[in-house]
């Protein structure tokens, strides 16, 4: 990939074509109650309803479908905090091609066994997925590898675009999308289909208070790295702003906001009591900010992704317990 190369419609269209083989689109969920409380349209995209519970499986499929085509099956190798680790051993179960994946400490035990039944090896390294994605990149050379970078890789962002396909296709007079960022492949995703299809559609990104590399990058215009990581929400702890999402959001993005991880609980609890759907702490990341930006969505068609449902029974058990929706 070159440092001027950016995701495509094209390119989306043809993850959908291949895409489709292998996994329904996801519901579009209209919550009444969410609606109700926020004085809006509110639809949830619900991801976490994918083979892997989460909206990455389209991205690992996309990706390992085309290095099928290109090489000969041998070793794959990523790092991750979970989600992304899912869709490519899933992606690899699928196409026949052996996966290995760097995870740093403190990943969910629930993201690791869903890892390990799809026959991939688990390699833990480093206290965040920085630490974890160096090695993982160290070991491809080490060892002969394919490595794909989890962020910087455009046919995971085209695969993970095509939830937005979706999403314009059930409901055209959508006004605004909210999506969480860890990485940016989703929010990347949403830039190149809303405003290639209707500029108008405001799209609106998420981060934690405890990992605002973006966020803070995005305000001032250059990559700037985090002094320390402090959110519980792995899916949402990156340590930096990377290359590829942040030039399709710095030059696409409307705006984004910050929310606490009690918030993040809140959303997890207002998910849960509103629709019986279950989402992780990152997931639920979207739902957070819509509460934040009430008088903003005021009257409009609100899509919300719900990127991810993997949480412990057991962290999921407390915040219902400890944390009253909004």
């Amino acid at each position: 990939m070159s440092s001027t190369e950016t995701p495509t419609l094209e390119g989306v269209y043809e993850a959908r074509r291949t895409i489709s083989k292998y996994l329904k689109p996801t519901p579009l969920l209209y919550s009444r109650h969410l609606s109700k409380l926020l004085g809006c349209q509110l639809y949830l995209k619900l991801e976490n309803l994918q083979p892997t519970r989460a909206f990455k499986v389209r991205g690992g499929i996309n990706y390992m479908q085309h290095l099928q085509r290109q090489v000969a099956a041998k070793t794959v190798i990523t790092a991750s905090t979970g989600n992304h680790a899912q869709s490519i051993a899933y992606a690899g179960m699928l196409f026949g091609i052996d996966v290995k994946i760097v995870m740093p400490n403190g990943v969910p035990q629930v993201k690791i066994d869903a890892i390990k039944e799809l026959d991939a090896e688990v390699i833990t390294h480093g206290s965040y997925f920085d630490e974890a994605l160096s090695y993982s990149e160290q070991l491809a050379v080490d060892k002969g590898y394919v490595c794909v970078h989890g962020i910087n890789e455009i046919l995971l962002h085209e695969g993970v675009a095509t939830m937005h396909i979706e999403i314009l296709e059930e409901q055209p007079k959508i006004d605004a999308v909210i999506n969480p960022i860890g990485g940016g492949s989703g929010a990347s995703g949403a830039c190149v289909v809303y405003k290639s299809l209707d500029p108008r559609i405001r799209i609106i990104g998420v981060q934690s208070e405890g990992a605002a590399a973006f966020y803070h990058s995005w305000k001032k215009g250059s990559i700037t790295p985090a002094e320390q990581i402090t959110t519980i929400a792995e899916g949402l702890a990156t340590a930096q702003a990377y290359d590829l999402p942040f030039r399709v959001l710095r030059k696409w993005l409307d705006d984004i906001i910050l929310v606490s991880d009690d918030e993040l609980k809140r959303a997890v609890s207002t998910i849960f009591l509103a629709t019986g759907q279950v989402a992780e702490l990152a997931g639920a990341a979207a739902t957070a900010a819509a509460f934040k930006l009430k008088e903003q969505l005021h009257g409009r068609n609100v899509a919300v992704i719900v990127s991810g449902g993997n949480i412990q029974p057991k962290q999921l058990s407390q915040i219902l317990l400890d944390s009253p929706s909004f």
